[in-house]
């Protein structure tokens, strides 16, 4: 008997729809879009801020001591902090009685250096970034004129914006004794936010040399800028000796 085969039925495949044609958009519509395109803002960038510029300010006066501040010139050379140096007029004589250096030998230790009559520089301007400003030694002209705002030279400007833009200013003054008006002068400025640190030597480092004494104190400004030059003998405590 013949096996019946059942017949597969005849499919036919249907052709894909055709897509859906959109409709023109209208010229109203066109200009909604622009309008609309005009309103929404691009995504702002991620704000990237700068790091803060490792620079110190450096003003050497005509006051006796300028040691310290040639002193805080080495110490800052190679440490990847830039030193912008403004020397008063006198502070270039005193350093040719009281050292062996010359002034120009004491301006190359600085990264940048200006003349002092330039008001335009950039370290008169709140703009320039910095840590601060160390003036080193200072006289009690020029702590007199920052006392009293009186900036009469790219120095004085330098302090004024250091002290307006809040930031450290270390004045380091050489003189004694001291009469009420400088010591006024001292007050006013620690009231407008400086730091007034006498050259006061450590005795507890047990000094032996002149050097010493003048590293101790370097060391110590430099500390007040948050830099540890490695010259300060530092306290850690002593057992008591039995008397």
């Amino acid at each position: 008997m013949a096996r019946r085969t059942k017949s597969k039925p005849n499919r036919k495949k249907s052709a894909p729809a055709a897509a859906t044609p959109k409709p023109a958009m209208t010229t109203a519509r066109r200009k909604s879009a622009a309008l609309l395109a005009k309103a929404v803002p691009p995504p702002a960038k991620p704000i990237v801020r700068a790091p803060a510029q490792r620079r110190l300010v450096v003003g050497i006066t005509g006051a006796s001591g300028v040691i310290y501040g040639i002193r805080l010139l080495e110490s800052l050379k190679g440490s990847g902090i830039e030193s912008h140096l403004v020397l008063t007029r006198p502070a270039e004589m005193t350093i040719v009685y009281e050292t062996a250096y010359t002034p120009q030998q004491v301006k190359a230790l600085a990264d940048k250096v200006y003349p002092i009559a330039d008001i335009g520089a950039a370290i008169a301007s709140g703009s320039f970034q910095t840590l601060g400003m160390a003036v080193m030694p200072c006289s009690m002209k020029t702590l007199a004129e920052i006392a009293t705002g009186v900036t009469g030279n790219l120095l004085s400007r330098a302090a004024d914006v250091t002290l307006k833009e809040r930031r450290r200013l270390v004045l380091v003054p050489r003189e004694t004794p001291l009469h009420l008006g400088h010591i006024r002068n001292m007050a006013s400025v620690t009231e407008m936010g400086a730091i007034v640190a006498p050259p006061m030597p450590g005795f507890y480092a047990q000094p032996q040399t002149l050097d010493d004494v003048i590293n101790h104190t370097v060391g110590r400004v430099l500390d007040l800028f948050g830099i540890d030059s490695g010259l300060v003998k530092r306290w850690n405590g002593k057992p008591r000796k039995d008397v």
